[in-house]
């Protein structure tokens, strides 16, 4: 039982031997192999500076094409979303301006341009969609959050209004004002008031 309570405590995707605890494991020698198991939803990178700078209008989720060395550049957390936005050309959405850091590891074949146009996969009549909506109010693609999500990287996008000055000074306030309210309730039911 001792070996049951330190694979529950072992890190993920590592192989434990365990003598004498024949009632665990996937073999009769005690030999317990732990799966490579990882949140449903991981975030590998986010741009926190687009909310502060667009308001958000709608959110929703593509695909991307990416070689292997920049899927384990992004699993390092090698990225930076603050200047890249997506586009629309030839019935294609594209994403630009996504710097994603080469892998140590890959050189020469395996080794990836760093601040290439990315594809992203959409259905056909989403990407018509969202052209449309972009001409006609005049709004901005722009990356959210990358996520793996089994096993696959996906781009989080939004579609967004950008805030001018007075505009992010009202938003903070605002924030602020909700953090007060919130404060104050969690005082009051703690009696504090």
């Amino acid at each position: 039982m001792l070996c049951a309570a330190i694979a529950a405590v072992a890190s993920v995707g590592t192989e434990m031997r365990c003598w004498g605890d024949s009632d665990i494991g996937s073999q009769a020698s005690g030999t317990l192999i732990l799966s490579m198991a990882t949140s449903p939803n991981t975030v590998l990178a986010s741009n926190r500076k687009a909310r502060h700078d667009y308001e958000i209008l709608d959110v929703f989720e593509a695909g991307i094409v990416l070689v292997g060395s920049e899927v384990k550049s992004l699993r390092a957390g090698q990225v930076q979303l603050v200047d890249a936005y997506a586009r629309i050309l030839d019935g294609e959405m594209w994403l630009d301006g996504v710097h994603i850091s080469p892998y140590s590891f890959a050189v020469g074949v395996g080794a990836h341009d760093t601040d290439r146009p990315r594809k992203l996969l959409l259905h056909r009549e989403e990407i018509n969609r969202l052209h449309d909506r972009i001409a006609r109010e005049r709004l901005s693609l722009i990356p959210l959050a990358f996520k793996l999500i089994d096993g696959r990287v996906k781009v989080e996008l939004a579609l967004g209004r950008g805030r001018k000055k007075g505009d992010k000074r009202n938003a903070i306030a605002e924030r602020d004002v909700q953090r007060e309210m919130q404060r104050s309730l969690g005082r009051q039911r703690k009696g504090m008031d």
